[in-house]
């Protein structure tokens, strides 16, 4: 890890600490010191403003940060904290095409991005979808009931049977 990405993790660090506009503008003077070009600028800035309530202001550094070509795990983090950013702003559809571009690329952060796929389709009124993505990431991480409760999730999802009874 280099100088510059600590300096940036102290921040976040003291972010409790600091208030929101104060660790906006000791990121933005971080970021100034990169070249324009570099794509860990506007992901920082976009991250400082989304931590700040302000997704407005988010949205537009993080897709910048994207097409500069964020790689790697920050990546990832940009495509959930995106996600968390545009289902904030109502637009719930295009979080979930964000958060399945980076499914197979997640690794250790495969369980953020489907608690935000549940948050973005609880918020889309599917509650039942979000309850059973959210079931079945935690069911790897119980000690018991594993299969049970992964089961069950994906039941959620299931069609109901027809009813086929029929009144005399």
């Amino acid at each position: 890890m280099d100088d510059w990405q600590r300096r940036v993790d102290a921040v976040w660090a003291a972010a409790s600490d600091l208030g929101d506009q104060a660790v906006i503008e000791r990121i933005d003077l971080l970021v100034a010191e990169l070249p324009a070009d570099d794509s860990r600028g506007p992901f920082e800035a976009a991250g400082a403003r989304d931590s700040a309530g302000l997704e407005a202001e988010a949205e537009p550094r993080y897709r910048r940060a994207l097409e500069l070509g964020l790689s790697g795990r920050a990546r990832v983090e940009a495509h959930i904290q995106l996600a968390s950013t545009v289902r904030n702003l109502g637009r719930r559809e295009e979080a979930l095409v964000l958060l399945d571009g980076v499914r197979d690329d997640a690794g250790d952060l495969a369980d953020a991005v489907e608690a935000f796929r549940a948050l973005a389709l609880a918020s889309s009124g599917r509650t039942d979808a979000a309850a059973s993505v959210a079931l079945i990431a935690l069911a790897p991480h119980l000690t018991q009931y594993r299969r049970a409760v992964d089961a069950y999730a994906r039941e959620l999802l299931a069609p109901a049977p027809e009813d086929d009874t029929t009144t005399p």
